[in-house]
């Protein structure tokens, strides 16, 4: 089944933002989770380029904007209660601004915090 989309559908938090996770397309790695609104989702479906609503800037942020590390829209899917985005894109460089590939970098492991991932050269 098919229907045209429209955000307008989704369910926001009280702020008008939902949740948003990035996935690298090709791998499946967990990239980062940031906020989108209505607006911001229109734009990344317009454009291909992924762009989330900054709640410390309150703005528009469009990865990669600054540091050229863009994500690629390749596919946006929505969950079954309509209240979460998962973001398939194609990540150039790294996703988390720590200059990290994942902003999923700590684990807890047997009690203790261990960094799993070092900032990208």
């Amino acid at each position: 089944m098919t229907q045209t989309f429209d955000p307008a559908s989704l369910t926001y938090d009280a702020n008008g933002l939902i949740p948003a996770i990035a996935q690298d397309h090709a791998t499946g790695e967990v990239l980062m989770l940031a906020w989108m609104n209505a607006e911001s989702i229109a734009r990344t479906l317009a454009t291909g380029q992924v762009t989330y609503w900054s709640r410390s800037r309150q703005g528009f942020w469009a990865k990669g904007e600054t540091s050229g590390h863009v994500q690629r829209l390749v596919e946006m899917r929505i969950d079954c209660d309509r209240d979460c985005l998962l973001m398939l894109v194609d990540q150039v460089g790294p996703a988390c601004h720590t200059n990290r590939r994942s902003c999923f970098y700590t684990a807890l492991r047997e009690g203790a915090e261990v960094e799993i991932l070092k900032p990208m050269v």
